[in-house]
């Protein structure tokens, strides 16, 4: 087993994984551990080759871009790496940073116009756990044994021939499936049986690839791939777990708000909430880093922001005297903040980088590259010093300081001291029982108030779900007026059409005169209309008004309702459709003029004189029976036709 890291860095020199002309040529760096081993030009075949000769830990580059083109080709790539080599991005996963600044957080200068200096970097920073590594498969692979060679069309020796592939196939299925076995993995088995063997085995195994202790195969007759199973998305998972060194400002308050800087004074995020306490924010920095100071921006740090810096084991930062609004003003001015309370967060943290930025700069220049800055940073600030930080970061021998040598003699005046320190003692200890007598004191404060607090939140509990009930009732008393108005609306045009049907009941009781019911257009709508307001019956007399946009259907609709004559204008009757008047004799529905039938209109309703309708009735009935007795003889002679002409075929026919 390997103890020291092997890394491939690459970056492109030129061409392209676009391109179908210029391929691309990579500048390699090849290091184990800390030490570069070679530096060389290679084409994407040749790097291929080298690492699956050479299996290194992992493969760093600062751009996927520069391997493949999309993400297709992206998985291809990942398929032909060997199992245990990882694909770093070194400058991050979903969220990237340029390599300048990656770079720099470990001291790291170099020309980015150079590929080699560039793939250098690159491998230096993976070798220091910087990036991300790109995941693209799940944890299931699939080994797939098949036949390498084609059957052939056959000869004398088909069959043996074909025995001979099959039952290899057959035999390197079961070895791979006794590796599984050994190695105690679990697995699904698929063969596709053939003549002499298998000419197909697929293992499903429910682990990575690199766990699959079974290696890509190619012989005369059989070969072997291991795929893994893609996952839907790339993923990227950091290289190093470990979490960023924050400096955090924090305003308690009813409205608490916190801001997160890294240990550059960049803003890494600011946030408040009237809903968040203590252990809230408490969670929230665990997820961006880990605080290395704490800070507030009043001279006494309050006791809530104390716990939270207790929690991380932090350094506390507080001014020497409390910041004024025109500094917290100064401090946050480059930066957009939603509230006061994000500003007096975020001038705290500021401040508290402002006192430790001097100090930073001056052990960037005593750190020699290929550190963690941010880990020798926080390591200076509690208190180590940096030859201290430096050698047990590097893993070697901590200088251990010599301690002087106690004093050959006691100082005359050690009695006088003990004398002192004791008196103090005697002081401190009746100090802290007057500091406890008044904790107990606060603490049954706060009891009360506590108290307090909760009573008056049930109380306004109660009057909150008061309100909230009225609110309801309100709004269902609201709902129902406006159905109460919806169906007053309803029953008063009912009574309206109660009336009118009463009115031609009354009218249809007279001898003398026949009710007439009113249509406005000969149209589905238009007798829509009329059924919802009067209706019709069987031997109603309708007058319609207009007759523009008639169609067979309503007049069909009218011959089923059974109505006794429909009745329009003499003028309108006369510039009407020539088809109005057959369509009316083929439903047999009387279709007379106002001035026949002596149709007199008020409104939606008219009367016609009894004696004048039923003549023009009579005068309709002697056309319709003329027209019915010619359509017969029309349809006689036609049929009388058809046969003369069918009887003078057969009769040449049998001539």
């Amino acid at each position: 087993m390997r103890d020291r890291l092997r890394v491939f860095g690459i970056d492109i020199i030129k061409g392209s994984v676009r391109s179908r002309t210029r391929r691309p040529v990579y500048a390699l760096i090849r290091m184990e551990g800390q030490t570069i081993v070679s530096e060389s030009e290679v084409s994407l075949f040749r790097l291929f080759r080298m690492l699956r000769e050479e299996q290194p830990d992992i493969l760093a580059v600062d751009s996927l871009q520069e391997i493949a083109a999309d993400q297709r080709e992206l998985y291809f790539f990942l398929q032909g790496l060997p199992p245990q080599t990882r694909l770093v991005q070194v400058t991050g996963g979903e969220r990237k940073e340029t390599l300048c600044k990656v770079a720099a957080r470990y001291n790291i200068s170099f020309n980015r116009f150079d590929p080699f200096a560039e793939a250098r970097t690159t491998a230096q920073v993976a070798c220091l756990g910087a990036g991300a590594e790109v995941i693209a498969f799940e944890s299931e692979s699939e080994i797939i044994v098949s036949r390498h060679r084609s059957l052939g069309k056959g000869g004398w020796s088909q069959n043996r021939y074909v025995r001979k592939i099959h039952g290899a196939v057959q035999l390197k299925g079961r070895e791979i499936e006794q590796a599984l076995v050994a190695a105690g993995l679990r697995y699904e088995k698929k063969e596709t049986r053939a003549f002499g063997g298998c000419s197909r085995v697929v293992f499903r195994v429910f682990t990575t690839r690199d766990q699959v202790p079974v290696s890509t195969y190619r012989g005369s007759d059989v070969q072997v791939r291991i795929n893994g199973k893609r996952l839907e998305r790339i993923q990227y998972r950091p290289l190093s777990g470990k979490p960023r060194y924050l400096i955090v400002g924090i305003d308690p308050g009813t409205t608490t708000a916190f801001a997160a800087l890294d240990l550059d004074g960049n803003l890494l995020h600011l946030q408040s909430s009237r809903q968040m306490n203590m252990g809230d924010v408490i969670e929230s920095l665990y997820k961006v880093g880990k605080p290395l100071i704490i800070a507030s921006d009043v001279q006494d740090m309050p006791f809530s922001v104390e716990k939270i810096r207790r929690a991380f084991s932090a350094i506390a930062y507080t001014p020497k005297q409390d910041v004024s609004v025109e500094t917290k003003l100064e401090l946050a001015a480059p930066f957009s903040y939603g509230n006061d309370h994000e500003r007096d967060a975020l001038s705290a943290a500021l401040d508290a980088y402002r006192q430790y930025r001097h100090k930073f700069q001056n052990l960037l220049k005593r750190i020699p590259p290929g550190h963690d800055l941010d880990e020798v940073r926080a390591r200076v600030i509690r208190g180590q010093s940096l030859e201290h930080a430096l050698a047990e970061m590097n893993g070697g021998a901590v200088p251990t300081p010599q301690r002087e040598a106690p004093p050959a003699r006691i100082d005359e005046k050690h009695d006088e001291r003990v004398r002192v320190l004791d008196g103090m003692v005697k002081r401190l200890r009746t100090f802290v029982a007057e500091l406890q007598e008044e904790i107990k004191g606060k603490d049954y404060e706060i009891r009360r108030l506590q108290a307090r607090i909760r009573k008056v939140q049930t109380s306004r509990d109660a009057e909150l779900a008061k309100d909230t009930e009225v609110v309801k009732k309100d709004a269902i008393i609201s709902s129902l007026k406006k159905h109460l108005r919806k169906e007053e609306r309803h029953n008063r045009n009912l009574a309206k059409r109660l009336a009118r049907i009463k009115q031609f009941a009354e009218l249809s009781m007279d001898g003398e005169v026949v009710p007439v019911k009113v249509m406005d257009t000969l149209t589905k709508d238009g007798l829509r209309r009329l059924t919802e307001d009067v209706g019709i019956d069987e031997g109603d007399v309708v007058f319609v008004i207009r007759i523009d946009g008639w169609g067979r259907s309503v007049v069909k609709d009218l011959a089923e309702m059974r109505v006794k004559a429909v009745v329009v204008g003499a003028a309108v009757l006369a510039g009407s459709d020539p088809l109005l008047i057959p369509s009316f004799r083929e439903a047999g529905i009387p279709l007379i003029t106002d001035k026949e039938a002596g149709v007199q209109i008020r409104g939606k309703q008219g009367l016609c004189r009894k004696e004048a309708l039923d003549h023009a009735l009579l005068q309709w009935q002697g056309v319709q029976i003329r027209h019915e007795r010619e359509k017969k003889t029309e349809l006689i002679e036609h049929i009388f036709k058809e046969y003369k002409s069918e009887r003078g075929k057969e009769v040449k026919k049998s001539g």
